[in-house]
């Protein structure tokens, strides 16, 4: 046999052996595994990659990263990928890193290599200035390996706050999440689950029955419907995977690679001076009557599409991502259907981070007013609804990205200068004809500007009347702040989304000189 015949044959041999070895690495050394998952009910990391990213675009790196560790059987199973699996592709045709936790390989836990490639994923994605996507399903911390396991979170955790605000990063939870590992997804910007699948908390229900004697299931203790609607820990809660999966794509699409880069762009037919008539009828006069805000919404963004953040939780104020005449918006609107649209304090916390997320990925705000005040009552001020409408407040007052503010009934009191009023730096504030903006509403200032008078008249019910009409007439006629100068219009609600939209289009190259500082110190 020639030299160059051996030659061949030798890397004949070796082709076949790497074949093999991926083959393993990409289907895994137990059918049983797979099956398993499957009987739970669970798609695989490799299925759920599949339905990320674009078909044929994701690429792996370190699949046949292996881990060293020894002691308790550990070096007699060394399986490929080590439990995740890492790498980037595209999500309608935009680059996207990812990694997903391997279940069938020692249950998605984590231990040194495993933490390692994540930790590599992350770098690369905050270099490359792309978004990164997480599928979780693990078992915590792999308990074999010791405090090893404990340094890679620690070393995950200090990646997410370095990513925060410099590319989105999204968390799907698609198993359990429980321990340290949760702490991940709630430093990221959004977090996705599915029901009955999927749990996070810190304590799982023995523990927690162990302590405090309280008995849980693992869905009632931290399903996603429990952090959808009661802590707020959970973005988006789904049925199925694949409907999550799909969300998560187009929730990309709505958001730029980074921080320095605008949102995408989309053309749309949905003319940019389409009149809005059918506002009129959506909103009553008559500001004691309730109406649903996403009526609202829906008649003024393109095509009547938006999507909207935390929609389970803290229902008062809807917070969504949208476009108008192409271009990606970010709304904040009270919705009065709810608690009449009331600010309480889950409301302002659940407004002060969308504010944030968008001012951090360059996402205008356009902010709708119809807000009767605060929450009163005596678990709210113990609950601390100071520092929380604060952070609303603090959000909007450090936002440098386009802001028009629009009032369509009620503003009043520190809730109306609290929803971007002009003098905490609104570019541009529009209200309806319809617009009451004062201290309070009429009911209650009249009672207590006029109370004596009231009190002491011999007619009291007929008295109250007067003076409620007498204030609404001087201080709350809808032209009073704009002859002030504290809304920029008064404009018709036909004109809404024309307007709008002129407002953003002409604030588009706006550019904000911010101080010089470590950073600021906002009210948590």
């Amino acid at each position: 046999m020639s030299e160059v015949q051996a030659t061949e044959g030798t890397i004949g041999n070796r082709l076949v052996e790497l074949r093999e070895i991926k083959e393993t690495a990409y289907h895994g050394s137990d059918d049983t595994a797979t099956l398993k998952q499957h009987a739970r009910g669970k798609l695989t990391a490799r299925e759920r990659i599949e339905l990320l990213f674009d078909p044929g675009t994701f690429t792996e790196i370190e699949a046949l990263r292996r881990h060293r560790a020894t002691g308790f059987g550990l070096e007699h199973q060394r399986p490929y990928s080590d439990g995740v699996i890492c790498g980037w592709g595209s999500v309608r045709g935009r680059t996207v890193f990812a990694y997903a936790h391997d279940f069938r390989i020692f249950g998605g836990s984590l231990g040194e290599a495993h933490a390692q490639k994540i930790h590599k994923v992350m770098d690369l994605a905050k270099a490359a200035g792309v978004p990164l996507v997480s599928l979780n399903d693990g078992a915590g911390a792999r308990i074999q390996e010791g405090v090893t396991a404990l340094a890679g979170y620690g070393g995950i955790f200090q990646r997410n706050a370095g990513c925060s605000g410099v590319i989105p990063q999204i968390s799907v939870i698609l198993g359990p999440c429980a321990g340290g590992a949760a702490y991940s997804p709630a430093l990221t910007d959004f977090v996705f689950m599915v029901r009955e699948t999927s749990q996070m908390f810190l304590t799982g229900p023995e523990v927690v029955q162990a302590v405090t004697g309280e008995e849980i299931t693992l869905d009632g203790l931290g399903g996603a419907d429990i952090h959808a609607t009661t802590s707020g820990v959970a973005s988006f809660a789904y049925d199925d995977e694949q409907s999550c999966l799909e969300d998560v794509r187009y929730l990309l699409s709505l958001l730029p690679a980074n921080n320095n880069e605008p949102p995408p762009h989309e053309p749309t037919t949905d003319p940019a001076d389409r009149p809005t008539d059918r506002l009129a009828e959506l909103v009553p006069t008559n500001s004691a009557h309730a109406y649903d805000i996403c009526a609202v919404i829906e008649e003024i963004v393109d095509d009547g599409e938006f999507f909207q953040i935390h929609a389970a939780w803290a229902a008062n104020v809807v917070c969504a991502l949208a476009r108008m005449d192409g271009q990606v918006v970010g709304i904040v609107a009270n919705q009065p259907a709810t608690l009449a649209g009331v600010l309480d304090s889950k409301a302002s916390e659940k407004a002060a981070r969308f504010v944030q997320t968008c001012d951090a990925f360059n996402i205008p705000l356009v902010t709708l007013v119809d807000v009767p005040g605060f929450l009163p009552g005596v678990d709210q001020e113990h609950g601390g609804a100071i520092r929380h409408g604060a952070k609303l407040l603090y959000a909007y007052c450090n936002a440098t990205v386009p802001r028009v503010q629009l009032i369509l009934r009620k503003a009043y009191g520190g809730a109306y200068i609290v929803m971007d009023s002009l003098s905490i730096g609104a570019d541009i504030s529009l209200a309806w004809p319809t617009n009451e903006i004062a201290v309070m509403g009429a009911e209650g200032a009249a009672n207590v500007i006029f109370r004596r008078e009231i009190e002491a008249a011999d007619e009291p019910d007929t008295v109250r009347r007067q003076k409620i009409k007498e204030y609404r007439s001087e201080l709350m006629h809808p032209y009073y702040a704009a002859e002030r100068g504290l809304v920029d219009d008064v404009i018709e609600p036909s004109r809404t989304r024309e307007l709008l939209i002129r407002a953003l289009a002409m604030l588009r190259v706006k550019h904000v000189d911010v101080p010089a500082r470590k950073h600021g110190n906002p009210p948590v």
